[in-house]
This record gives C-alpha cells, sequence and structure tokens, in this order.
C-alpha cells in the first residue's frame, strides 16, 4: 500500500542556488544532502513534514554530477523543474510486483539504494501518463541513513 508522497524530486543544475531559493522563499531547510555516485547526482532533501505513518514529506533538489547520468539527460532535453514524484511504501518490492502485474513497466528488476538508506524503484513515466514515479522503502530506525 501506498502511504504517502514521500518526496518531489526537482532537478536542477546549480544544488546551493536552488537550496537558497527554497530556504528564502519557503522557509524550508536542508535535512540531509549527499552524493549518490551510482545516480549521478549530488542532492538535497528538504523536510515539509511529517506523516501519520511516521515517515516525512520532501522535496529532493537533484544536481548531476556527471553528464551520462538521467538527471543531466533529463536536464537537457527539458531544463529545470520537477523530474519526478516519488510515493512511500512499506514494502517497495510487493508494491513494484503488483504495479507489474497490473501492466506498468517497473525499471529496475531489483530495487536500488536511494536517498538516505533508502530503496527504490521506479515505473515508467509512459505507463504513468508523463510522469516518472518513483516507489520509495525508508532505511528502518537504527539505520545508518534511516529517515
Amino acid at each position: 500500500m501506498l502511504t504517502r508522497i514521500d518526496h518531489i524530486g526537482i532537478a536542477c543544475r546549480d544544488l546551493e542556488a536552488t537550496v537558497d531559493f527554497y530556504s528564502r522563499t519557503y522557509g524550508f531547510e536542508v535535512f540531509h544532502t549527499e552524493v549518490n555516485q551510482e545516480q549521478g547526482v549530488r542532492e538535497a532533501m528538504l523536510r515539509i513534514n511529517g506523516t501519520d505513518d511516521g515517515g516525512a514529506s520532501y522535496l529532493q533538489l537533484l544536481e548531476p554530477i556527471r553528464e551520462d547520468s538521467a538527471v543531466a539527460k533529463w536536464l537537457a532535453k527539458n531544463g529545470e523543474g520537477v523530474h519526478h514524484i516519488a510515493f512511500g511504501t512499506a514494502d517497495v518490492d510487493g508494491e513494484a510486483a503488483a504495479i507489474r502485474d497490473k501492466g506498468v513497466r517497473v525499471l529496475y528488476d531489483e530495487p536500488r539504494r536511494g536517498s538516505m538508506g533508502s530503496r527504490i524503484t521506479f515505473l515508467h513515466p509512459k505507463d504513468c501518463h508523463g510522469v516518472l514515479t518513483e516507489l520509495v522503502t525508508a532505511a528502518t530506525p537504527g539505520d545508518d541513513e534511516g529517515r
């Protein structure tokens, strides 16, 4: 079951300038930053609020660190802006399988490591009315990088 909007991913060319904008304009503070070599991005997670299921909702600001990363390619084609929406679930494997059974293409055979130690997979945007959709299982409490 999907439990919340985990985050909205926003592609940007200058992470510091984009963080500054969201901080000055809306008062959002950086909760977490990291470099994800596998995804080829530097990112900042800005916590928006907590949720009833113990998770939280975030804005994820993504700056590519390599020209061959998916975010770099997306920026070249589309410019800065909303890149994807992510839904939280307690079971990314089970949720992905259930959605795959409904005819939606799941982009990873096995979930990968995401922000803050989470497990993630993506759904093909052509099967989701043009929206790149991510499924996220947050790291469990006690994990080194848990939310």
